[in-house]
């Protein structure tokens, strides 16, 4: 026997048609179809205010004295991207740096509903001892009337899988301590909508994931998406595609762990349900057409936690709430996590070695000085850059040398950028974009590109809050490229250093065009090396071919005296190897000047080429 579910929650975004309520019986295949809450979706309020550095982190981050959840340690192969362990004070509401409320009857959730969700404390608060509280009341003699609770989505609506990679949402959650009998009418859920939702998009076409869904006190958990069109469609709406009732005994008594993974790394994609660690469903692309399942499962989620009385879902189970039902049932979260694993598994960071790490980092203006540009960069995903809040605005990091880019890595904070272009620049000075967007999504964003150049910047146009531009993180891989252009100037000039490590070493054996000789210095620090290349010349390009011993900071140095230098390229993390260096810069003179030696030898240089005209 079917059954027609009623959609979850219209809400405002969209005013949705409500359903026929459900019949008495139903499949134990049925879900519940969700809607999602507020029409603002606005970060914050809207002000070019400077804030402090912790104004706007992760919960835990704002909670900084608190104690880490379990969710702070990532499952195998995956990076933390956000998380709340709800560590408020006693009878405090929910930040609203990471929470909204979703307020009004539930009525107008297109459910069939029948409490009011309220903003109150008495509903929806932190309990002091590290957990939030949803809490469903009743006052009155009619079990159908006179309820309230509460309903909460996260401001942020940037979880998501990127393109090869994964997402897992989870979350410790105790059912409320209910029974068949005392709980008829109890509806907990823990569940996700897509992001397109408060940009003017439907549902279920935006697609919906419930990780957690009860009813009755049944001690049960059900999976269920929805996506498509509704009703009917190739989702079979509003039921969904659902993984039946799946037993969870001790819910009510006890915290369980339930998550869902959003796989994105294989063919076909998948959506993986699990209780306590344990897989119990899943469900692949393929059993839809492919632009159905992009439309509800590629792209960024906001999640939600709410505890409904009545509506058509625990009507199908036997109706409620009735005169046995039980006031003060409770809702109970421990902590909630997203979690991101990038393509090829590297935790949300493009695969190879993130060649940005520790590089020299500007960006066109910083929100204070707890948010620098260098955050963005230091691999620490707990540190970010902020921006001031205006258009444009750009974070620009110096490789140290050309690179073969073939992927960057964006983990944005809550404030990201709707409009913004991946550039690469030889100079600093002239950009060539790789990557261009109008509809970034925030989150984690691991992108493919193709480009080449020793500087990389994000340059943003257009923000998507009323805050500035904010990066956890900013990663990128690549190879070293080799550089090219220009007329070999210093082969067979003047060569002197600041030390040899014998006569057979000289600074001349640098520059004879002889892979065969070497220059190599005392073993001391600093040191240096420079080539008289007899007049004034425009410089674009200096190769180093490293013997072992080879230069971990060193910088190339130009000057039209011999004695005032100016400073062209410098680094920190030298390779070793042949390093061939687009640089820009003018002089007569030109030199190596190291100051930390990669071995306990001197500085060792096969050659040194310097290019111009």
């Amino acid at each position: 026997m079917t059954s027609l579910h009623p959609p979850r929650r219209t809400s405002r975004y969209s005013l949705i048609a409500v359903v026929a309520a459900a019949a008495a019986v139903v499949p134990l295949s049925l879900g519940a179809a969700v809607f999602g809450g507020n029409a603002s979706a606005s970060v914050g309020p809207a002000t070019t205010t400077a804030r402090p550095a912790a104004a706007r982190p992760t919960a835990a981050a704002i909670r900084a004295a608190a104690v880490q959840p379990a969710a702070a340690t990532p499952p195998a192969g995956f990076s933390l991207t956000w998380s709340d362990d709800f560590n408020g004070a006693a009878g405090t509401g929910v930040p609203a740096s990471d929470w909204k409320y979703d307020t009004g009857p539930g009525s107008s959730f297109g459910t069939g509903e029948i409490e009011t969700m309220t903003n109150s404390t008495s509903n929806v608060y932190e309990d002091g001892a590290g957990h939030l509280v949803l809490k469903a009341l009743h006052t009155g003699t009619d079990p159908r009337a006179g309820w309230t609770s509460g309903r909460i989505e996260t401001q942020a609506a940037t979880f998501g899988a990127p393109a090869g990679g994964v997402v897992r949402m989870e979350s410790s959650i105790q059912q409320p301590d209910v029974n068949t009998t005392n709980g008829a009418g109890y509806w907990p859920a823990f569940w996700m909508l897509g992001s397109g939702l408060r940009n003017g998009g439907s549902w279920p076409s935006i697609g919906e994931v419930d990780i957690l869904e009860d009813i009755n006190g049944r001690s049960s958990v059900f999976g269920t998406l929805h996506c498509g069109s509704n009703p009917g469609g190739p989702c079979n709406e509003s039921t969904g595609i659902g993984s039946g009732e799946h037993a969870c005994p001790g819910c009510q008594t006890g915290y369980h762990d339930y998550a869902v993974e959003i796989d994105r790394s294989t063919s076909p994609e998948q959506i993986r349900w699990y209780l306590d660690g344990a897989l119990y469903f899943t469900i692949t692309a393929n059993q839809v057409d492919a632009t159905t399942w992009s439309n509800a499962v590629d792209h960024p989620f906001f999640i939600i936690y709410d505890l409904a009385m009545g509506g058509g879902f625990p009507d199908a189970f036997g109706g409620g709430p009735t005169s046995a039902t039980v006031s003060g049932g409770a809702m109970n979260i421990d902590w909630v996590a997203v979690y991101n694993k990038g393509p090829g598994g590297t935790g949300g960071t493009p695969t190879g070695t993130n060649i940005a790490q520790g590089k020299p980092t500007a960006a066109s203006s910083i929100e204070n000085a707890g948010t620098p540009a260098g955050a963005a960069t230091d691999g620490s995903a707990t540190t970010r850059w902020s921006s001031a809040a205006s258009d444009p605005q750009w974070l620009q990091v110096d490789l140290g040398q050309p690179y073969n880019l073939t992927g960057v890595g964006l983990n944005w904070e809550a404030a990201y950028a709707k409009a913004y272009q991946l550039q690469t620049s030889n100079d600093g000075t002239n950009w060539t974009n790789i990557y261009s967007t109008t509809t970034g999504t925030g989150g984690v964003q691991n992108l493919a590109v193709t480009g080449t150049g020793r500087y990389l910047r994000m340059y943003g146009t257009v923000r998507a809050t009323p805050y500035g531009y904010s990066l956890w993180e900013l990663t990128a891989n690549g190879t070293p490229a080799a550089t090219t252009g220009g007329t070999l100037l210093s082969q067979g000039h003047p060569a002197t250093a600041s030390s040899s490590e014998s006569a057979a070493n000289g600074a001349g054996a640098a520059v004879d065009g002889n892979t065969g000789t070497r220059w190599s210095s005392a073993f001391a620090d600093p040191q240096w090396l420079q080539v008289d290349l007899g007049a004034t010349h425009s410089v674009n390009r200096v190769v180093l071919q490293w013997e072992a011993a080879y230069g971990r900071a060193f910088s190339i140095q130009t000057s039209n005296d011999g004695t005032t230098w100016t400073t062209i390229y410098s680094t920190t993390t030298g390779t070793g190897g042949t390093q061939d260096l687009a640089v820009s810069g003018s002089g007569r003179y030109v030199r190596m000047y190291g100051t930390a030696r990669a071995t306990t030898y001197g500085y060792s240089l096969w050659e040194f080429g310097v290019y111009g005209s």
